[in-house]
């Protein structure tokens, strides 16, 4: 299931019920929780995450450097959490505006890939969504928002150890699986 949740796994983390403020609140299963006082019930439920697999016409993948925790410093692609009553569609597009200054032309679905995501002492649960996306303008490519930095990286040098989430790391396993013929 990606990185190990360990003590930091919500279960294991929250112990007052939202509702009564009773210490009763009790893990049920892997995915809720229940108030043994006033019967509360609370799901953990997965959050959406979107990621943009963009090449160059040189068939480099553009990858982003973390400016943020967890992993810092570490390779990533560009993309981050689909915000409350937005589509993945339009996240998608804001993220790829936000990190790197770039306009989305076109993109197609990729796949889904399950991920743990550790920040500020609890782990939370994702589902990263893959797109394989176009720029027809790759000039104003600047890094901002969590990328510390952007590179084009030619498909023979990427190093997937230096990738620092499990799911990014499995995405880009499986693109270069699927597209090692060349650009995209």
């Amino acid at each position: 299931m990606g990185e190990s949740a360990g003590s930091t796994d919500p279960r294991h983390v929250f112990g007052f019920c939202p509702r009564c403020g009773s210490g009763g609140l009790r893990a049920r299963d892997v995915r809720s929780f229940v108030c043994e006082e006033c019967g509360f019930e609370y799901f953990i439920n997965q959050a959406a995450a979107v990621v943009a697999l963009i090449e160059d016409d040189r068939g480099r993948l553009l990858m982003t450097r973390r400016a943020r925790e967890p992993k810092i410093g570490t390779l990533d692609l560009p993309g981050g959490f689909v915000d409350v009553q937005e589509t993945a569609e339009h996240a998608l597009i804001r993220e790829v505006r936000e990190e790197l200054n770039l306009t989305i032309k076109g993109f197609s679905y990729f796949g889904s890939f399950p991920n743990t995501y550790p920040y500020g002492g609890i782990t939370y649960f994702t589902l990263d969504l893959a797109f394989v996306c176009t720029v027809d303008d790759l000039s104003p490519l600047k890094a901002g928002d969590d990328a510390e930095a952007c590179l084009f990286v030619p498909r023979h040098e990427i190093r997937l150890e230096e990738i620092g989430l499990d799911s990014i790391r499995a995405i880009v396993r499986q693109y270069l699986s699927l597209s090692d013929s060349g650009p995209r």
